[in-house]
């Protein structure tokens, strides 16, 4: 049975966003074996609250406010509630600001992790509808890469970063989202200082829930034995990574995963606190050079895990 380094790392740009880390909590080395991914699925994200995603000046007739920005609102604050009523979508916000009358709004939000509540008055606009002069987002959807399935507790991961706005770059804040089949059509490569991505569509079928959205990557309940079907590999502890040859797993084409030979030319981290554990470059399949170099991955000898990235924001809306 072949292994896979259980390791913490982060995501570098490359032809692919590349992944990496488990989550201690959820696998550990010893004695472990987990079900091989490397299969593509799409997400549909939907927010916990609505995240703030820009301020922007109106012209109320006679000068350019933004009313949201003077009473202390910020790109990336999560508005939880407003009037005491919990919010879920931008339609929530639009009708309590154009319905207002002019009168002053509370908002409860959530920054950095605390609650506070700021109190924002509605402005008219020069066509005299109230606004805030923000833009929120309260959903969106993307395509990822499954890093492995753990049949023993029944749940899948797909490791790397989390589900990011694709503006702010913060972490989204899971409301509830479902996971369904993806099918690959492109790729596209990445060029210095950006990272390419996997381009592609979703299925009609629902497979899972997501459970989890952390800043190493998601968890998620599939509906039914997910990968049983795949190899049943072992996890290695980190001590047992060697500079030499390795095998990739992804797909880049449809749905189905392929392997990838690869090199690991060097081995990165000296202490705990690094962020970049090897790199993997000459990668092959049937001979034929895909041309890319990998800046920290996570499986060796078995599987390769695109970061998440989102290719759809739904409804970002101006209010």
């Amino acid at each position: 049975m072949k292994k896979f380094v259980n390791i913490i790392t982060v995501a570098v740009c490359a032809l692919f966003l590349i992944t990496a880390s488990v989550s201690a909590g959820k696998v550990s080395a010893e004695g472990k074996s987990v079900y091989l991914g490397g299969q593509p699925f799409g997400v549909r994200f939907y927010n916990d609250g609505l995240i703030v995603v820009e301020l922007e000046e109106f012209f109320d007739g006679t000068q350019n406010v933004c009313p949201a920005k003077k009473a202390g609102l910020k790109v990336n604050d999560i508005i939880k509630e407003v009037n005491r009523i919990p919010v879920r979508t931008n339609e929530d916000l639009q009708n309590a600001a154009v319905n207002c009358e002019g009168k002053p709004i509370s908002f409860i939000i959530e920054r950095d992790g605390d609650r506070k509540e700021i109190v924002i008055t509605p402005q008219k606009n020069n066509m005299g509808v109230y606004l805030l002069g923000a833009w929120i987002r309260d959903s969106c959807a993307g395509i990822g890469t499954i890093s492995f399935y753990d049949k023993d507790k029944n749940y899948f991961a797909a490791l790397g970063h989390g589900i990011c706005d694709n503006d702010t770059s913060a972490l989204l804040p899971l409301g509830s989202a479902e996971i369904v089949k993806a099918n690959i059509s492109s790729v596209t490569k990445s060029v210095d200082g950006k990272a390419g991505s996997l381009n592609g569509y979703f299925g009609d079928e629902t497979i899972g829930t997501l459970t989890e959205n952390t800043p190493l990557g998601i968890y998620g309940e599939p509906n039914s034995g997910m990968l049983d079907s795949s190899k049943e590999i072992e996890i290695a502890d980190y001590s047992e990574i060697e500079k030499g040859e390795a095998e990739i797993y992804t797909t880049i084409d449809g749905e189905n995963a392929a392997c990838y030979t690869a090199e690991i030319t060097k081995l990165c981290n000296a202490d705990e606190s690094s962020n970049e554990n090897f790199v993997i470059s000459h990668c092959l399949q049937n001979k034929q050079s895909v041309k890319f170099s990998i800046n920290s991955a996570f499986f060796i000898e078995m599987c390769y895990n695109k970061c998440k990235k989102i290719i759809k924001s739904n409804k970002k809306a101006c209010t």
